[in-house]
């Protein structure tokens, strides 16, 4: 395998072994089942490999994850009526109390990714129960414009502003959130370099920094342009956006998820997208990056988190593909930015 060549037989050979079956090693990551389950169909499917799975199979295995109300009415009882992220957050423990709400283990992160695999499928969402999931995920928004993850509580940061924008606007209703609160939210987290974090207050974040200008974007207060971008000041301090992300490429040709840190896979998509979102992706160093990308591909298929590491992951390896998506690398399909997942699934 040429370090300069995209090996695109061994990711298919990689993203088809991660499709039919996980390594040991990811026996912890057991709650975020479907979320892997994401990165392997959106692999195979970003490298037109669709036809090696059982689509029909995996669709009925991500519906069987989605919560239902009981009864009429039930949507507004506080639960959160999305998708659980495996079976074991799906069903109660045998010395809980059935009735305690903790075993409805709907959370926003596994029900992106159920509707991303589902859509990637060609799975007809008008199909899916949306008003129970919408209603209920309302309640999720705090007032400040954030919305915590499940109903029992958890972290509230841009991760899940985004998942709610994503879900919303996969499923072409937007009675899921209050998209003026959840604006509001987003631009407290814009940082004094421009870039934003994860919450008001903290380190710009090139993950965090996707959620915002993302959501964004999603919720109509973005445009593809950089010109239209620049001139909206009523909105984020593009100017500084702007240069920001441009920073984050580093020598080796890589991107950086903050300051003063090694480049990563991940972030050519992270802070690349943002860059593609704003309309100014045209001004990286393509070549650079590729290059980077490639020094990253693992002899095994699939793609590591640094340059030179031996042993892929699903993560980096979807994001690495996704970032190849944006370079329009021969062999792989483009890619919608801001939901993350085929184009033509759109």
């Amino acid at each position: 395998m040429g370090k300069r060549d995209f090996a695109r037989a061994h990711h298919v050979a990689f993203f088809d072994a991660m499709a039919t079956e996980l390594p040991d090693d990811y026996a912890t990551q057991e709650v975020n089942h479907l979320t892997l389950g994401y990165f392997a169909v959106g692999g195979l499917s970003l490298l037109r490999e669709l036809d090696r799975v059982n689509t029909e199979e995996i669709t009925k295995w991500v519906l069987s994850f989605q919560v239902h109300p009981e009864a009429h009415g039930d949507e507004y009882n506080g639960l959160f009526y999305g998708f659980c992220g495996s079976r074991s957050t799906q069903f109660p423990l045998p010395d809980v109390k059935v009735q305690d709400p903790c075993h409805n283990g709907s959370h926003l992160a596994s029900t992106y990714s159920a509707l991303a695999i589902l859509k990637i499928l060609g799975y007809d969402l008008a199909s899916i129960d949306s008003k129970a999931l919408l209603l209920s995920m309302k309640k999720l928004q705090r007032p400040d414009g954030s919305f915590m993850p499940t109903h029992i509580g958890a972290e509230t940061d841009l991760r899940f502003v985004y998942c709610a924008a994503a879900i919303c606007s996969m499923l072409d209703d937007w009675a899921g959130m209050d998209k003026l609160k959840a604006k509001e939210y987003i631009l407290s987290c814009q940082s004094y370099d421009g870039g934003f974090g994860m919450v008001p207050g903290s380190e710009s974040h090139g993950g965090g920094t996707f959620c915002a200008v993302a959501a964004l974007h999603l919720m109509g207060f973005v445009q593809v342009d950089l010109a239209s971008n620049l001139q909206d000041s009523a909105s984020i301090d593009m100017h500084m956006l702007l240069e920001w992300c441009l920073q984050r490429q580093v020598t080796d040709g890589g991107f950086q998820g903050r300051r003063n840190k090694p480049s990563d896979t991940c972030y050519a998509f992270w802070v690349g997208g943002v860059l593609k979102i704003i309309g100014a992706y045209h001004l990286i160093d393509h070549c650079a990056l590729r290059d980077f990308l490639l020094t990253c591909q693992s002899p095994y298929g699939g793609f590591t988190k640094f340059p030179h590491n031996r042993i892929p992951d699903i993560y980096h390896s979807y994001y690495g593909l996704a970032a190849l998506s944006l370079l329009e690398e021969e062999g792989v399909e483009p890619l919608c930015v801001e939901l993350g997942i085929l184009s033509a699934a759109l």
